[in-house]
């Protein structure tokens, strides 16, 4: 292997390993504030991962058991790394993204919010239940502190 090649091939693994770092940590921490507080308005952790299967199955995703609730589970952990590959890539042409990484990281949080709940959601096919400005705040919460932050932190250690 030339010199040439070897530092892209370091380059490629440590962007890989920040994307995949940053992906598992936005995924492990979103899962799980989605899973206290939907557990607290009484909604079980297998049907709220069957109602992110919904998105791709519809209806049927609540009727599929623990195999749509895991369907739901993956498409989660998708998402988590898609958000954590976009973050990557615009810190290549932005670097103001990683210069002012939590700044950027609660705006890039609220932005996820909002991408994920005002046009993804409404292009698939999981049912849209009636706007709640209560669960809005919490939403845009969780996402600044778990999607946002983890996500532009984590890249932000991975670029030094």
């Amino acid at each position: 292997m030339n010199p040439e090649s070897a530092v892209l091939t370091a380059r490629g693994t440590k962007a890989l390993l920040a994307i995949l770092r940053a992906g598992l940590t936005c995924g492990v921490m979103d899962i799980t504030a989605a899973l206290v507080v939907y557990g607290f308005f009484g909604v079980p952790p297998v049907r709220l991962l069957q109602g992110i299967a919904s998105g791709l199955l519809g209806s049927r995703a609540f009727a599929g058991g623990l195999a749509t609730a895991l369907l739901g589970l993956c498409c989660h952990f998708v998402i988590a790394m898609s958000a954590a590959s976009v973050y990557f890539a615009a810190s290549r042409q932005f670097g103001f993204l990683l210069q002012h990484a939590i700044a950027a990281g609660a705006l890039y949080g609220v932005a996820v919010y909002f991408f994920m709940n005002r046009i993804v959601v409404p292009l698939s096919a999981a049912r849209q239940g009636p706007f709640s400005l209560k669960m809005m705040i919490i939403g845009v919460v969780i996402h600044i502190f778990c999607v946002g932050l983890p996500i532009s932190i984590t890249i932000r250690r991975y670029s030094a």
